[in-house]
């Protein structure tokens, strides 16, 4: 097997993603419609604006970013686009119980160095020594990527 063939993807779930990216909508039209059809105070409406605003554009942003899938190879796990998440040998632990910190069916991953922040809304964020994983994603098909994962991470500290 080469370093760069693909053993597990990622996609997201696309009742899911489509459910995500019409509460953001659906929120940013409220705050935009609540701004005219009642007017608050100028400073007030201003912001329900903004809010309104930043909700669509979120909407928008997530709508592009679950379009991607992510890939796990022997070395690494990216998105289609070739962004690297983490690479396998910088992992140290990958968490996905139910009481770990991470997005909804999804996984975390410690790394062991810091990376740079990143975030692909409803698909995976990286921040610091973390990177998490899912969001819009099905549990069938992250929670087979995180085995192989940790799999992956148990062999080479064996070694």
């Amino acid at each position: 097997m080469t370093d760069d063939q693909v053993i597990a993807t990622i996609t997201a779930s696309a009742p899911r993603r489509v459910i995500g990216v019409s509460a953001l909508t659906f929120l940013g039209a409220l705050l935009i419609y609540m701004a005219f059809a009642a007017p608050p105070a100028l400073i007030w409406q201003l912001f329900l604006i903004a809010m309104g605003a930043g909700a669509l554009w979120l909407a928008s942003f997530m709508w592009q970013a679950t379009a991607a899938s992510l890939e796990l190879t022997e070395t690494e796990l990216r998105d289609t686009s070739g962004m690297v998440l983490a690479r396998i040998a910088d992992v140290e632990s990958v968490s996905r119980g139910a009481f770990a910190m991470k997005p909804s069916n999804g996984f975390t991953l410690k790394t062991n160095r810091p990376q740079a922040r990143c975030w692909r809304p409803g698909l995976w964020w990286r921040t610091g020594r973390m990177v998490a994983i899912g969001g819009v994603t099905s549990g069938a098909a992250t929670k087979p990527v995180a085995d192989m994962i940790a799999a992956m991470v148990a062999e080479r500290q064996a070694d």
